[in-house]
C-alpha cells in the first residue's frame, strides 16, 4: 500500500526562513524521491523560471498520520542540482565534513511562546498578567499555559526518534522550551527543524501558534532564545579547549550577532539573563554573560560550553556552521 510523505523545507522568507511543507505518495517499498514545488510562491524564484528542487535529507516516523507514513527533511536546489541560494544546511554540511576531526556535537534548547490571538496564552484580555517570578518551571492552572500542546509535542518528537532531550516551562508566561541533542551537525539543526515543524502542526488542533519571536512582548518580559551548546572533542577531554572555544568566539562576535536571528538587539540588551549584544563576555555559571561555562564542567574541567545569543528564530543551519567555522577553524591555526 502507498504510503504519505510529507516534504518540509525552508522558503525565501526574510528576515526569517519559514517551513514550508506538502504531501507526496510513494509507492510502497521505494524511498521518498527528489521532488520539486514552486518556487515563485515562496520568494525562491521568479515565474518565468519557478522550479525549485527538493532533495531529501531525513525521513523519520510520521507521528501525526502515524503508520508507514513518514515527515521528509529537505534541502533546496537548483535545477542543476547545485545549492539554491536559500539553502543554508549545504554550507552547515560543508563545515563539518572539512573539521570532522573535531567530532563537534550540539544540544539547542529551542524557546519559543504560544499565541492565542494577538496575546500570549493564557494572558489576561486587557492589561498583563502578574510579573515574572512564579512561571519557570511552574506548575498551576494559574501560572502554566498549554502544557497539553508541549506534552503532545514531546510524544510526536520521541514517536518521530527525534533527540528531543526535554522540555519545561520559561520564564515568560506562555513561553516553554524544549531541547534536541546532544548530536552532530547537520543532523542537530535537521532535527530542530522537524521539531519546529511538529510544534506548528500540532498548535493547529488547539488553535493557537507558536511564536520563534526573539522578543515576543515589548517590556519587562523574556525574550526567546535558541541557547546553542556545543562541544569538540577536543573540550570533552580538557578544560583549557573549552576556555579557548569561548575566547575564538570573542574574536568573531560581530559576524555571529549579525546572523544570529531577527531582531536580537531588542533581546540581547544586558537585561533578562542576557547580554548586550554589543558586548561580549564569557564566565562560569554566568546566565548574564554571552558565553556561559556550566559550574560541572569548570570542576570536571572539561566538557562543553554554552553560547546564548542565538534567538529563538535563529536559522540553526547558520548558527552550528558560525560555531563550527570560528571554533574549529581558530583551534586549527
Amino acid at each position: 500500500m502507498p504510503y504519505k510523505a510529507e516534504y518540509l523545507w525552508l522558503d525565501g522568507s526574510t528576515p526569517s526562513a519559514r517551513l514550508r511543507s506538502k504531501t507526496k505518495i510513494v509507492e510502497n517499498g521505494e524511498s521518498p524521491p527528489i521532488w520539486g514545488f514552486d518556487g515563485s510562491s515562496t520568494q525562491q524564484a521568479a515565474g518565468d523560471n519557478s522550479d525549485v528542487v527538493l532533495s531529501p535529507v531525513l525521513s523519520v516516523p510520521d507521528p501525526i498520520r502515524g503508520g508507514s507514513n513518514v515527515l521528509v527533511m529537505t534541502e533546496t536546489l537548483l535545477t542543476d542540482m547545485k545549492p539554491h541560494p536559500t539553502n543554508t544546511r549545504a554550507a552547515c554540511a560543508a563545515s563539518s565534513e572539512k573539521y570532522g576531526d573535531f567530532d563537534t556535537w550540539f544540544g539547542i534548547e529551542q524557546e519559543y511562546t504560544f499565541f492565542d490571538g494577538a496575546a500570549p496564552l493564557g494572558w489576561p484580555p486587557d492589561g498583563f498578567p502578574a510579573p515574572q517570578g512564579d512561571y519557570y518551571c511552574g506548575v498551576g492552572a494559574d501560572v502554566i499555559f498549554g502544557r497539553d500542546i508541549v506534552e503532545a509535542h514531546m510524544d510526536a518528537c520521541l514517536e518521530a526518534g527525534l533527540h528531543i532531550a526535554g522540555i519545561n516551562a520559561e520564564v515568560m508566561p506562555g513561553q516553554w522550551e524544549f531541547q534536541i541533542g546532544p548530536v552532530g551537525t547537520p543532523r542537530v539543526a535537521d532535527e530542530l527543524w522537524i521539531a519546529r515543524w511538529l510544534l506548528g502542526r500540532i498548535a493547529e488542533d488547539y488553535g493557537v501558534t507558536a511564536s520563534f519571536a526573539a522578543k515576543p512582548v515589548q517590556g519587562d518580559w523574556n525574550g526567546a532564545g535558541a541557547h546553542t551548546n556545543f562541544s569538540t572533542k577536543q573540550m570533552r577531554s580538557g578544560y583549557d579547549a573549552c576556555v579557548a572555544a569561548a575566547e575564538a568566539l570573542g574574536k568573531n562576535a560581530a559576524e555571529h550577532i549579525a546572523n544570529y536571528g531577527a531582531g536580537i538587539e531588542d533581546r540581547l540588551t544586558g537585561r533578562h539573563e542576557t547580554a548586550s549584544y554589543k558586548e561580549f563576555s564569557y564566565g562560569v555559571s554566568d546566565r548574564g554573560a554571552s558565553v556561559r561555562i556550566p559550574w560541572q564542567v569548570a570542576r570536571d574541567k572539561k566538557g562543553y560550553i554554552e553560547d546564548r545569543r542565538p534567538n529563538a528564530n535563529v536559522d540553526p543551519y547558520v548558527a552550528t556552521r558560525l560555531i563550527i567555522d570560528t571554533v574549529c577553524g581558530d583551534a586549527s591555526k
